[in-house]
């Protein structure tokens, strides 16, 4: 049997699509490990590196955009509007292009999250193509209206040629797929002992008072770090590069060392509302901390999941950025549903495409 080669193209809109990506890839690698994994996506090879150990070839490339941002909660609409209608007037040749490169490299399957061309360029190439996803970016274009409404519709025309989705928890509809296949919670675990953690990084704080703040790979600048002076006996934990130094604050600035790494000695992650986060957090049974976004249709769904499934505190930005904090003092909710979500995503999928390649 010649070796397989798996596609998997990855929408550019901040980190939290590629590292939930990269963990399916990583136990596909870990399944059949003579797979080659070409993974298309503009995120940066070390994030990719973090999910998965062994080889892969790493394609920069971008055929989607998700959303302009300035940072993880501030959007730029027409800017977005106007990317998108430059990939609808130029996509018959970023097919192309990629159709050349997926004969070239003799690429026996796509996986797709979630870029809306994934399905024209398999279809075009004559490969199958597979999509994971909670949501599609038809759904969250629709829902700003206007001139939207007509790129919206046909994002959902590009989608239909996908083969197959495996939906996600925390979706919505995602009417636009024929063929749907629904699975468990995606994304990675800890490499790292919680022990370790707490040796390298000197935290002596009990759970409860050791507090994880992350919102993603763009940040968010707003975040009110003068309330940490209220809790001087509780240890913050943050990725943000910018944030200032507190004495009861760590930043992590080592790229190696992951979210969910630190997960395990949180009592509380304090997010926006990301599918990553939230899946990770859940499968590990930490509680979220979350800020609603109105402005963004999938978070009303990733709000609605973590509220059945996870233990929870549900702020609005106000509540965030304008108060001291006293919500970390409060009870936490409980989930509403008493069955434990499924959390065996990235091994369903990873069969499913093993099990592919081994009728190939």
């Amino acid at each position: 049997m010649e070796r397989p080669i798996l596609y998997i193209t990855i929408t550019n809109h901040g980190f939290g699509h590629a590292t939930r990506t990269a963990a399916v890839a990583a136990t596909i690698q870990k399944l059949c490990p003579e797979v080659l994994l070409i993974m298309v996506t503009t995120a940066p090879r070390w994030l990719l590196e973090c999910y998965i150990k062994g080889d892969f070839i790493h394609r920069p490339r971008a055929y989607d955009l998700g959303v302009v941002q300035s940072d993880s909660l501030k959007m730029d609409k027409q800017a977005t509007l106007e990317k998108l209608l430059e990939i609808k007037k130029n996509h018959h040749s970023i097919i192309a292009s990629e159709v050349d490169f997926i004969h070239q490299n003799r690429v026996n399957l796509i996986l797709a999250d979630i870029p809306f061309l994934a399905g024209e360029i398999g279809k075009a190439a004559n490969v199958p193509c597979w999509a994971i996803s909670n949501f599609g970016w038809d759904f969250v274009y629709r829902d700003w209206g206007g001139d939207f409404i007509e790129v919206a519709h046909w994002i959902s025309q590009c989608y239909q040629e996908c083969d197959r989705l495996f939906r996600l928890p925390f979706h919505e509809p995602m009417q636009a797929f024929n063929n749907i296949t629904e699975v468990g919670l995606t994304g990675g675990y800890p490499f790292i002992a919680p022990e370790e953690i707490k040796s390298k990084w000197g935290i002596t704080t009990p759970p409860e008072k050791t507090i994880m703040l992350t919102f993603g790979g763009l940040g968010l600048q707003q975040i009110p770090y003068s309330n940490l002076q209220y809790f001087p006996d509780w240890q913050f934990i943050t990725f943000d590069k910018s944030a200032p130094d507190l004495p009861n604050l760590i930043k992590i600035q080592d790229v190696k060392t992951r979210p969910v790494d630190f997960m395990p000695i949180c009592g509380r992650v304090v997010s926006k509302p990301g599918f990553g986060t939230f899946a990770e957090a859940t499968k590990l049974g930490v509680p979220i901390v979350s800020v609603t976004r109105d402005d963004f249709a999938e978070a009303a769904f990733l709000i609605e999941g973590i509220s059945n499934y996870n233990y929870h505190q549900i702020l609005t930005p106000g509540e965030l950025l304008e108060s001291s904090w006293e919500f970390l003092r409060e009870p936490l909710q409980t989930p509403r549903c008493q069955e434990p979500i499924a959390i065996d995503g990235n091994e369903v999928i990873a069969q499913t495409v093993v099990d592919f390649f081994a009728e190939e």
